[in-house]
């Protein structure tokens, strides 16, 4: 065992707390511990297991145009060998296969920690029929939308094309920019307006910047005209590729959690510690610095943590609560406005789907990884075939095992209602829109994740006053999704863990490169090793202009 100097406290077991601790570990000799406040590893990222039938609460993609993350993950589980696509990726300037050259990739049929090459198709579910997502406009999609709407599609786009609305401040203003008026009420608002529980026009454009930067009605049409000419990339790493046109992805045999389980047991293997049910009451500080957590347990008992480091990724909200010095008025206001959205997942197993194309023989499943619910007339936002993520998701592969999925928050009537009802709502939703029918229902579970979207609303747009108080604490970083309140995928939460610990290594007080590491932001590497971004408008998140310590080409998966 080697010999370790200082101790970090990590607040949450998910992919940033996860990934803090390995990266402590074994690149600044620092001991990690984990406390979470669960049983599980993970956080929204993590498996559940209901009867051999496993859920990703979400869905999680195991893609990153990040060489940094993709190297991380594959050193942790392998890729499995396939003959059919490229395993080639390059990080720092140095070129790496995913499958070490002349050794097969371990096999899924007899190996379980192995990483599996998936096909990812999405759809939407409008007027009861299925759009391709991202929209494609074929024949196909141009018949199921009907002559009128194509045209006042064609017009608003070419309308908001030459004439944008100047400033986007909203949501809104951002979808119509890059798909026109028409589209947006057609394929994006109902949907999202689901996800948040506000109108569009509510929502910080921001989130779009975060999530979709890349991704308009042009960007679709030239990848469909590339892949259609034969034009498209073979190559896992998809860097020329829009994140939301990727075609495939990694992931774990038997869903994210799985992973991180893995990485979970590193940790302890290599000197770390985690310890489950644990929630952090107070976390002490002093001038400048944090000196320790205050944490208890389940059963009333009480441990205080002195750190040398102190690791956050508990929403912000609770993070300012759990202080123990003296908040600013100003401060504690921004944080109590915060607001999150929460997440229900009703998994279903089923016999058989019903819905898809006409004329498709019924024991063909769908190829769907996950379908948008685009229908004015249902809650339910989207629906996950799990048995598309992995084959082995799935007890029985003669069954059809999906979630629905509903998002609002804690204090609503949907938040509350019990089980049975939940999935008695998921099933007559299902039949309403054709999807399947009671009678297809083999078995059925729920799952509730608070705090899963961290919401571009409420006191979001004075965000900037809270990161100008935690900043001034010089080891306390905030990393992650909820420790960061921003909507990051998983591989960028693991991106501002890991330069949390660059910043650690380099003595580095200043953490404006932290907050930089931002879903669709560009990283390009340049022939010296060195990265560059361009310069950014920082005057609604309050993200500095700094170099980037890590090397990375960097964008949303």
């Amino acid at each position: 065992m080697k010999e370790l100097r200082g101790t970090a406290v990590i607040i949450g077991a998910g992919p940033a707390g996860l990934t803090a601790a390995l990266e402590l570990l074994r690149r600044a000799k620092v001991k990690p511990i984990v406390l979470e406040k669960s049983g599980y590893m993970g956080g929204i990222s993590r498996t559940v297991n209901y009867k051999g039938n496993r859920i990703d609460i979400g869905g999680h993609r195991f893609f990153s145009k990040s060489d940094r993350v993709m190297h991380w993950w594959t050193e942790v589980m392998p890729v499995e060998d396939t003959a059919d696509v490229s395993h080639r990726l390059t990080y720092q300037n140095r070129e790496r296969t995913l499958a070490a050259t002349g050794k097969k990739g371990p096999d899924p049929q007899s190996e379980d920690l192995v990483l599996l090459v998936r096909p990812r198709q999405s759809r939407i579910l409008f007027l009861r029929k299925l759009f391709e997502y991202p929209l494609k406009l074929t024949p196909v999609t141009l018949r199921q939308l009907g002559l009128l709407r194509t045209f006042r599609a064609g017009i608003s786009y070419l309308r908001s094309s030459i004439r944008p609305i100047p400033n986007e401040k909203t949501l809104e203003d951002f979808l119509i920019n890059r798909f026109g008026r028409q589209l947006y009420q057609t394929f994006f608002k109902s949907y999202t307006e689901k996800v948040w529980g506000v109108p569009c026009h509510q929502i910080s454009a921001e989130w779009g910047a975060q999530r979709i930067k890349g991704l308009s009605l042009r960007t679709a049409i030239l990848h469909h005209l590339r892949k259609l000419f034969g034009r498209g990339s073979k190559d896992i790493a998809q860097k020329d590729t829009e994140t939301s046109l990727i075609e495939k992805f990694l992931y774990p045999k038997f869903g994210p959690g799985q992973l991180w389980e893995e990485v979970a047991r590193r940790v302890c293997a290599e000197g770390g510690e985690i310890l489950t049910g644990w929630n952090v009451a107070r976390i002490h500080a002093s001038g400048n610095r944090v000196t320790g957590v205050t944490a208890v347990n389940e059963r009333g008992g009480e441990r205080h943590f002195p750190a040398d480091h102190v690791f956050s990724t508990m929403p912000v909200k609770e993070l300012i609560h759990a202080l123990d010095v003296e908040v600013p008025h100003e401060v504690r206001e921004v944080s109590d406005g915060l607001i999150y959205r929460d997440f229900i997942t009703v998994g279903l197993l089923l016999d058989r789907l019903r819905l898809g194309e006409k004329g498709r023989k019924n024991s063909e499943p769908l190829k769907d990884n996950w379908i948008y619910i685009q229908e004015h007339d249902v809650l339910v936002g989207r629906m996950q075939i799990f048995n598309n993520w992995s084959p082995f998701m799935v007890q029985d592969p003669a069954k059809v095992w999906v979630g629905f999925e509903y998002f609002c928050y804690d204090t609503d009537d949907l938040w509350k209602k019990p089980d049975r009802e939940m999935i008695e709502l998921a099933i007559e939703e299902a039949e309403r829109t054709g999807i399947f029918s009671k009678g297809d229902v083999v078995d059925a579970t729920v799952i509730r994740m608070e705090k899963t979207y961290p919401a571009y609303f409420g006191s979001y747009d004075r965000f900037d006053v809270i990161r100008g108080f935690v900043d001034g604490f010089h080891n306390l970083f905030l990393v992650g999704r909820n420790g960061m309140h921003k909507y990051n995928n998983q591989d960028h939460s693991m991106l501002t863990a890991m330069t949390a610990v660059d910043n650690i290594i380099a003595g580095r007080h200043d953490k404006s490169n932290i907050w930089a590491v931002n879903t669709e932001m560009e990283y390009h590497e340049s022939k010296d090793g060195s990265a560059t971004r361009p310069a950014e408008d920082s005057s609604r998140s309050g993200v500095v202009r700094a170099p980037v310590v890590h090397t990375v080409r960097e964008s949303s998966q």
